[in-house]
């Protein structure tokens, strides 16, 4: 009869609950510079850089993951990787529109056999090896290796000036008529 009034379990727990963040809270405010109105201001500090992360990067979201996405069992054709330099263009993703066009350059050489393929090739290897076999882009060949370079590795950004360049590139590569050298040491066109 003396307990018949008295909170049951869930009522005794979240009052417990609720009295331990109370004394949590009492100390913290102890703790911060200017007791609880510096707390407050901390708070409300804690809660402007929530919300102006929240407002630059947006909603977080998750990314579907396809499996066997990460490595393919075959490298792309340099008809792929223009594909996707040419979606990323078109979205104006300069940085991710060069990549996708440098490696189709690099996949068009060794589709026609004029570079090995060679998995872990590095831009500026390819350029060098390219820029033999076609001596008259070579400095184009480079050019492209570097910007490719600065952009993957440097954490540069481009522009679509950069882009188009580099697609004309691949355009004139596409065209251009190697020298490759012959049996006695000279070079035929």
């Amino acid at each position: 009869m003396y307990h018949e009034n008295d909170p049951n379990l869930l009522q005794r727990a979240m009052n417990r609950f609720w009295s331990w963040v109370g004394d949590l809270l009492t100390s913290v405010a102890g703790a911060a510079p200017g007791g609880t109105l510096g707390l407050i201001v901390i708070l409300l500090l804690v809660a402007a850089l929530v919300a102006a992360l929240w407002w630059r990067l947006g909603k977080p979201r998750r990314t579907p993951h396809r499996p066997g996405s990460l490595f393919d069992d075959r490298p792309r054709s340099a008809a792929e990787h223009r594909a996707a330099a040419d979606r990323h263009a078109a979205k104006e993703r300069w940085n991710e529109a060069l990549q996708e066009r440098m490696r189709a350059v690099v996949r068009s050489l060794e589709e026609r056999t004029l570079l090995a393929p060679h998995p872990g090739r590095t831009a500026d290897e390819a350029a060098h090896e390219a820029g033999r076999t076609l001596p008259a882009q070579a400095t184009r060949l480079r050019s492209a290796a570097r910007e490719f370079d600065d952009v993957t590795y440097g954490g540069r950004t481009t522009d679509q000036q950069a882009y188009r360049r580099l697609r004309e590139l691949d355009l004139d590569l596409e065209q251009a008529t190697p020298h490759l050298s012959d049996a006695a040491g000279g070079t035929a066109p």
